[in-house]
């Protein structure tokens, strides 16, 4: 079984990052054939500074390998360092029905947020259906938001094996239902278009005040709160420790007990978590001669199954 996932270095990564797609392939690395990209060429249609772009797909490759990708169990690599991918994207566009992609529910929501619109936008999930494809990829893990780029990648791949024999593998969407979704600090999806997010390796101070910043009701101190599940800091506090966020709900449900005292918890909590992958960030930028180095045999490795993939669609529509 292959697993195929990837991620923006489009700004510093969160705990939305890190619960909805970097600690899912992290486990997955275990059961089988793991790839795993940066996804650089995506973020050219919404980034246009290219050192930020440098730094944040450094910074991706630091963070990823700080909280537990094996480069041992997985294959990990710049999608910008696996050249066949343009070239099968443009073959899967010339199949591509404009329809599809004008449902596209991602292309309406960054047009809407205010994202200049351009083809690369437009066209996006035909390159994100090139990453899945080449790599003859069986398994996709996403959240259930993210579902229909999966779909719209089989449904380009059938369409692409009607017209010229089967060619492609059709890939099956993981659905993650119970980290699908990570609440930012205004109660909105975890994202850097809300500006709500909580950094994994960011400055302690700024976390800090981050958290005590998330959005609560009016309630006092003294007032039960019997719909406490519901409360942001505590859904959060869940994702990091069903533990502590079940006894901080037990007070909350209580009374007596204020918001204050929960996000202060978190705080802690937060900071314990990724205390370990801390460490070893520390240490993987003092050395990022490995990091480049497992970036380049990642892409070698990669570059192996696209070749393979590619040739088989040229020669299947007729350019061998």
């Amino acid at each position: 079984m292959r697993i195929l996932s990837g991620i923006q270095p489009s700004g510093a990564l969160h705990l939305g990052n890190y619960f909805g797609m970097m600690r899912p392939a992290i486990e997955l690395q275990e059961k089988g054939e793991a790839f795993y990209f940066i996804a650089d060429y995506h973020s050219m249609t919404s980034l246009f500074d290219a050192n930020e772009r440098r730094k944040n797909t450094l910074d991706v490759a630091l963070d990823f390998l700080a909280c537990g990708l094996d480069p041992k169990k997985s294959v990990f690599f710049k999608q910008s360092a696996v050249p066949e991918v343009t070239e099968l994207s443009w073959l899967l566009s010339t199949v591509t029905p404009m329809g599809l992609l004008e449902r596209a529910h991602s292309y309406k929501d960054k047009v809407a947020k205010g994202i200049s619109p351009s083809h690369g936008l437009f066209a996006y999930p035909v390159l994100m259906a090139a990453d899945i494809l080449i790599y003859d990829s069986n398994i996709v893990p996403v959240g259930r938001d993210q579902k229909q780029h999966v779909e719209m990648t089989r449904d380009i791949a059938i369409k692409f094996n009607e017209q010229y024999g089967q060619t492609f593998l059709i890939p099956e969407p993981q659905i993650r239902d119970e980290v699908a979704l990570v609440p930012g600090v205004d109660g909105q999806k975890m994202s850097k278009s809300y500006g709500n997010t909580i950094d994994i390796f960011g400055d302690e101070k700024i976390i800090r005040k981050k958290i005590m910043g998330i959005t609560m009701d009016s309630r006092t101190l003294e007032e039960p709160k019997p719909d406490a599940d519901k409360n942001i800091a505590i859904q959060i506090l869940n994702l990091l420790n069903k533990t502590e966020g079940d006894n901080e709900m037990i007070r909350l449900r209580a009374g007596m007990y204020g918001y204050g005292s929960v996000k202060k918890r978190l705080a802690d909590v937060y900071w314990d978590y990724f205390a370990d992958a801390r460490k070893k960030r520390a240490e993987l930028a003092a050395n990022l001669d490995y990091v480049n180095q497992v970036l380049t045999d990642g892409a070698t490795k990669a570059r192996t199954p696209a070749q393979t993939v590619l040739r088989r669609a040229r020669k299947a529509c007729g350019l061998d």
